[in-house]
């Protein structure tokens, strides 16, 4: 009996791709490629080369590309910034191929690849070579210097299929520089419309729900797109806005946190909005008690306990005028009840704390501990409330839920300040995309060694090592910037 040959995923898609054309065509096989190439770079991580796990990843690989260049006539794959493009045409980043996004962008980056131009369909064991060669070089030296090790060892191999370059800085630059501002009217229209929201609810009016939910489809998409510069803006804790400043910071923290843990981009805007709205119930709280800088009397303290059920109660009366969420009345009233239900409002019967409000929780607890308030003179450090949420059982948060956002922010969150063994004082910028280095995270140099401030700092990757391995600058404490009279937030907007 005749055994008939079961095609392979990556061969019944590429069959079906290659009927049509365009960017249409590129998205979706490159989609495909993307994919295949993980598989191909952690087959070979995980097994022996003889494995069959790794022939069939390397041949799908092998089959993906060919059918690119039979169709394209050319394979380029360029990486700017957080994103990935094939032919010049931008793929599209999504949460189901978010791990294999990031390892690409991770790897490219530490072998300082910023192109890569494949010719004529190289075979299966030549893509065996090329990527052999990317997993060695992640291991030691600078990117620089794995880089020309990537180019030796297909110098030396005689695989000429493969021809790399590094990344053009320009375009670096230029990325940076739009995704920057794109975020910055996001957030300024989001602390707009907040003020407006709660100010409105505040006065008994009605909100205008529609534009809430723009705002949040801006926040999730950017988010989606490119998340650092929008989660660096939550460092803005403006003490005389905090009230709407909070609100904004703790949907954008909430929708990247939802992110990590995988939530479609409809659970994303749900989560969003129910982030935006979890004080609400601060709207009807005096603002004689809220703003109080000194000890609660316990009334007051009543009263302020009193606004998750009145958050409730205000999202009922907007929820009557137009259609709103019903998580985000369940987030208004479970953010602050701590996993074990120990928290407030007390629990009359056992109940479990949703999804989102665990998220929420975590963001809540986060910014509100990093911001100046009028109880609350002086903030702590971004590093030592993760360190907080993460070892204290006191504070109720869902552990896995917080290592998660460790995870997502690394073991120094964004805006922590820092002092480098250079003596060169910095501003975490970003986490480090190699989850392997969460303690070396991407900052931005604010200072030399000298004390002279530098303004807008040179980014600098604390992963780089030197030709005998050893790591060049190393955080050694992080500190107070109000000490070096240096406000962070400057360095995000």
């Amino acid at each position: 009996m005749t055994q008939t040959k079961t095609p392979s995923r990556a061969s019944v898609a590429m069959a079906s791709f290659s009927e049509m054309g365009g960017d249409s065509y590129i998205r979706r096989s490159g989609r495909t490629f993307i994919l295949a190439f993980y598989g191909a770079l952690r087959a070979v991580k995980l097994y022996p080369v003889e494995n069959a796990a790794v022939t069939k990843s390397l041949d799908e690989l092998a089959l993906v590309a060919g059918e690119i260049i039979r169709h394209e006539h050319e394979l380029e794959v360029r990486v700017s910034g957080e994103f990935i493009f094939l032919n010049s045409t931008r793929l599209r980043l999504d949460l189901e191929n978010y791990a294999s996004f990031s390892h690409i962008l991770s790897v490219f980056r530490g072998a300082s690849i910023g192109v890569l131009t494949v010719h004529e369909g190289p075979a299966a064991r030549d893509w065996l070579v090329f990527v052999s060669a990317l997993q060695a070089s992640t291991r030691e030296g600078t990117p620089q210097a794995r880089f020309h090790q990537i180019l030796g060892k297909l110098e030396q191999t005689g695989v000429r299929g493969f021809e790399i370059g590094p990344p053009n800085e320009s375009d670096e630059n230029e990325f940076h520089e739009k995704a920057k501002e794109a975020a910055k009217r996001t957030y300024a229209q989001s602390v707009t419309v907040t003020k407006d929201l709660i100010n409105s609810v505040r006065m008994g009016k009605g909100a205008n729900i529609k534009k809430i939910k723009r705002v949040v489809q801006s926040i999730v998409d950017q988010i989606l797109n490119e998340e650092t510069s929008l989660v660096g803006l939550t460092t803005i804790r403006d003490y005389d806005e905090y009230t709407f400043t909070h609100s904004v910071n703790v949907c954008i923290i909430s929708v990247a946190l939802g992110r990590r843990l995988g939530l479609t981009k409809l659970q994303l805007y749900d989560l969003g909005l129910a982030a935006l709205f979890h004080d609400i119930g601060k709207s009807r709280v005096p603002l004689e008690v809220l703003n109080k800088s000194t000890g609660l009397s316990d009334d007051e303290w009543r009263q302020i306990a009193s606004h998750p059920w009145l958050g409730v109660l205000a999202l009922f009366g907007v929820r009557g005028q137009q259609e709103l969420p019903y998580r985000s009345m369940v987030v208004a009233y479970e953010h602050h009840m701590k996993a074990d239900l120990t928290g407030y409002p007390r629990s009359i019967r056992p109940r479990v704390q949703s999804i989102f409000s665990k998220i929420v929780s975590v963001a809540d607890g986060f910014d509100a501990a990093t911001s100046r308030r009028a109880y609350q003179t002086i903030p702590l450090s971004p590093a030592d409330v993760l360190k907080e949420m993460r070892d204290n059982p006191r504070r109720g948060m869902d552990p896995v839920v917080v290592k998660a956002f460790i995870n997502m922010l690394g073991v120094y969150p964004v805006g922590t300040f820092v002092v480098l063994d250079s003596f060169e004082l910095a501003i975490v910028h970003a986490a480090n995309p190699n989850a392997e280095k969460m303690s070396r995270p991407i900052v931005r140099i604010v200072s030399d060694d000298r004390g002279t401030i530098l303004q807008p700092g040179l980014l600098y990757d604390l992963a780089q090592q030197d030709a005998s391995g050893s790591y060049v600058k190393t955080i050694i404490k992080t500190a107070d910037p109000d000490r070096y009279g240096i406000r962070v937030s400057d360095y995000f907007l």
